[in-house]
């Protein structure tokens, strides 16, 4: 039976989520002239990490869906913590993704003189005042969830005393942290966050755009739904953790709209990924410790980290999209990422030789002093990809793990008197091996049936295992950096009496200097990826050189952790 066009639509509508249905029943009411425009407005106090990329794929994806646009605002209200290098991060981050803003990247900065004047607004309005009372002060007097806020004894000065004060204030006047300007609301509202929160805190450094003209920053609270307005957003989207904040951010645009359009927050879950940290702090603790090499580390939840090791911008922007958007707290299982970066990376990489951990082998029937080249598909997946020619000789790398001594009945890969085929060459036979001094084996001697050649039809034993391998005259030395997930516990962030740090995965890095590989693969640039044949996916890092060939693992070829952590 054939789908009606009422039935597709009918799916289609069934597949929203929550935020397309807000947007949708808002365009249909012409709401805001029927427009849609988002912003996504990270604080540049750190790189961004995955989860921001979820919220970067929802605000831009939405904007794109509804032909609609999406502003880059940072929202530097905090000099103290805010950088240059921050800033320009967040922007390669965001154009690595695949999107891009609308205009100029936005700045709340860019309206530091709008707020003041709204502020003075809501002091002449009786709505705001200055409180001299110290933070730790303030906090106690605003009560608890089950009791109610304290007035502060400043709360009734005359408009004319606070405008004074705020002046001065803004003039520079006052020592950091002496006084505040609190919104004048309501000390026993149920929710917190309207028990006269700060607008504005004296805060007296060099700001990275403004410098050193403001001696007073508003808060985030006071700033966000203003600057929203100011730029003409439609729907602001938060993270779930605002929910509370919302009376706050309409009481603010309640004190200053005077026409008919208005934005609206809305919240949505954030990322939580198991196995990983997703606190700013707390990603800062980790590259000021040097227990990272830095906001790129390739073991580092960031954009930049994910970039470095080898993710593509299509893998995650369709693991945003396959977690969807939701109401409530979740913790996403990161081998679902892994999963789909390797659905990305099978089918774009090509298939290369290289060999991890390499033990010699001579075949002893093969002639001395020749090679031969045989032909090699770089890509099943990808019937354009062609194919290539690798070197086959005498003597040859095999990985060391493709051995065994005294292998058991179901070992399908090489031991003595067995038979394994070489991938796009022969089938060989162990005849014999040598040990070194200290017990491991040095090399290991076999014999090859020259009518086994693959893709020839001459004679094709049906053999079960096939090793990857490369000629050893040839073969390129390179260094290999085995990455792998950066904690053992998979919520380090979530036990109260532990800091993240003592869940530190000891094996999160392992570093392999005598990793043999094609010598193409030495001519690389930096960011090229690869499928290391039997091994994983690896992408050519940041570090590398002709002379010194680098390589991040990105995904093993299976997700082996699990089973790996039960044994």
């Amino acid at each position: 039976m054939s789908n009606t066009t009422e039935d597709v639509a009918g799916a289609e509508k069934r597949s929203l989520n929550f935020i397309e249905t807000i947007i949708e029943e808002d365009i249909q009411n012409k709401k805001n002239d029927a427009r849609v425009h988002t912003r996504f407005p990270p604080e540049p106090n750190g790189y961004l990490h995955i989860g921001h990329a979820k919220s970067i794929c929802l605000n831009f994806g939405l904007a794109e869906k509804y032909n609609g646009k999406c502003n880059l605002r940072f929202d530097d209200t905090n000099p103290e913590k805010e950088e240059t290098e921050y800033v320009d991060s967040i922007m390669e981050d965001v154009r690595w993704l695949g999107f891009q803003w609308d205009k100029e990247p936005y700045y709340a900065s860019d309206y530091f003189d709008q707020l003041y004047a709204w502020a003075v607004k809501l002091i002449r309005d009786g709505k705001a005042y200055v409180d001299d009372q110290p933070q730790e002060t303030i906090s106690q007097q605003r009560g608890t969830p089950t009791r109610p806020g304290m007035e502060s004894p400043f709360r009734n000065r005359t408009v004319e005393e606070n405008l004074d004060l705020f002046e001065r204030m803004k003039a520079g006047e006052f020592p950091n942290g002496s006084r505040v300007l609190r919104a004048k609301i309501d000390m026993t509202s149920p929710n917190m966050h309207m028990r006269d929160p700060v607008m504005y805190r004296i805060l007296i450094a060099e700001h990275h755009r403004t410098g050193d003209k403001w001696k007073i920053y508003p808060m985030y609270d006071y700033a966000h739904g203003q600057s929203d307005y100011l730029e003409g957003i439609t729907h602001s989207l938060c993270t779930l953790e605002f929910e509370v904040h919302r009376p706050l951010y309409d009481w603010c645009l309640d004190q200053i709209i005077e026409t008919n359009y208005r934005p609206r927050q809305i919240e949505f879950a954030r990322l939580n990924l198991s196995y990983t940290v997703m606190s700013k702090r707390k990603l800062l603790e980790l590259v000021k410790g040097n227990y990272v090499n830095g906001w790129d580390d390739p073991r580092m939840p960031t954009i930049a980290g994910l970039r470095r090791r080898g993710f593509t911008p299509a893998s995650i922007r369709a693991f945003a999209d396959r977690i969807g958007v939701a109401k409530r707290d979740n913790v996403i299982d990161v081998g679902l990422l892994e999963f789909i970066v390797r659905e990305d990376l099978n089918k774009i990489t090509p298939r290369m030789m290289a060999v991890v951990d390499p033990v010699r082998l001579v075949i002893n029937n093969y002639p001395e002093n020749q090679t031969e080249e045989v032909e090699l598909v770089n890509n099943p997946e990808d019937p354009e990809s062609g194919s290539r020619s690798l070197l086959f000789g005498r003597e040859l790398f095999i990985e060391r793990d493709d051995f065994m001594v005294d292998p058991p009945k179901k070992y399908f890969r090489l031991g003595p008197g067995r038979e394994v085929r070489l991938k796009g060459a022969y089938v060989i036979k162990c005849e014999n091996f040598d040990l070194d001094e200290t017990g491991n084996v040095s090399t290991i001697y076999c014999t090859y049936d020259p009518d086994t050649k693959s893709g020839t039809g001459i004679h094709q034993p049906k053999i079960k295992g096939t090793l990857h391998w490369l000629e050893a005259s040839s073969a390129v030395n390179a260094e290999v950096r085995l990455y792998d997930r950066l904690f053992v516990d998979e919520d380090p962030a979530g036990h109260a009496d532990k800091d993240p740090i003592e869940f530190l995965n000891p094996d999160s890095l392992k570093i392999v200097t005598n990793c043999k590989i094609e010598p193409a693969l030495a001519q690389s640039k930096i960011g090229e990826k690869f499928q290391f044949q039997r091994i994983g996916y690896f992408c050519v890092d940041n570090d590398s050189r002709p002379e010194h060939p680098v390589f991040n693992r990105i995904v093993s070829l299976k997700d082996n952790w699990t089973k790996s952590n039960q044994e």
